[in-house]
């Protein structure tokens, strides 16, 4: 899931500068899990952005709303009745979600109430680990079933380098060096061997390195005469 973590309520605060109707978007999806944007982080977001309207004598009015999930243009359309009269919106959606929620209204001013940190998951209660880079070229057949890009300090495709200790990693002795754990992952498997087979370099442009990237499911495009003709059929 991605995980997100909350900014500061200065930030919040000193960025909607004179802005009078603010809605708070909450959503349902990962930042809910991860306790940084659900329904009751927005509550107490609006609580607290109302204290300090009253405190201040700003004049704020704050509502809010929390959609199933804001990343997709179905649920954010929900919001459309919330969002008349509003000229700011701060959004404790992933980075994707307050982008949707951007496209669908350009004229608000966009407040991100999260900082988006990674695609991990939950270690225990209340710790989140980064297990995936999005790379775009998976590799975790040759690995152990562990991402060397997003585990590996270094990001290194044949490892580990010389500076790990006792399955520590050189730039933090508190992380698990991702090779010594790709090592005891293939070690179980019976899969060693695979310790020696070379990773070649990775197509990197299938990453970010080759700019925004775009998914096409063909079976669920239409064709320029299917929607001529469902449009002819409404």
């Amino acid at each position: 899931m991605i995980i997100a973590e909350q900014k500061p309520l200065d930030f919040v605060i000193e960025t909607l500068d004179e802005h009078k109707n603010v809605l708070v978007v909450g959503c349902r999806s990962c930042v809910a899990v991860c306790l940084a944007g659900g329904e009751k982080e927005a509550g107490i977001l609006k609580e607290s952005l109302h204290l300090h309207s009253d405190l201040t004598g700003k004049g704020w009015n704050i509502e809010e709303i929390t959609l199933e999930r804001a990343c997709e243009k179905e649920w954010v359309r929900e919001m459309a009745s919330a969002m008349e009269g509003k000229d700011a919106v701060v959004s404790l959606a992933c980075g994707v979600g307050a982008q949707v929620i951007h496209e669908m209204y350009p004229s608000v001013l966009m407040v991100p109430g999260v900082n988006t940190v990674s695609m991990g998951a939950p270690d225990e209660q209340g710790i989140y680990m980064e297990k995936c880079a999005g790379c775009g070229d998976c590799v975790l057949h040759l690995t152990g079933g562990i991402c060397p890009v997003a585990r590996c300090s270094k990001s290194l495709m044949n490892g580990p380098c010389g500076g790990s200790q006792k399955g520590k990693c050189e730039i933090d002795p508190d992380t698990p060096c991702g090779w010594d754990l790709i090592y005891r992952s293939l070690k179980e498997q019976g899969r060693l061997d695979l310790m020696d087979v070379l990773i070649p370099p990775k197509n990197w442009r299938l990453s970010r390195s080759g700019g925004p990237r775009k998914t096409v499911r063909k079976e669920a495009v239409q064709t320029p005469e299917e929607k001529r003709i469902g449009g002819a059929s409404q």
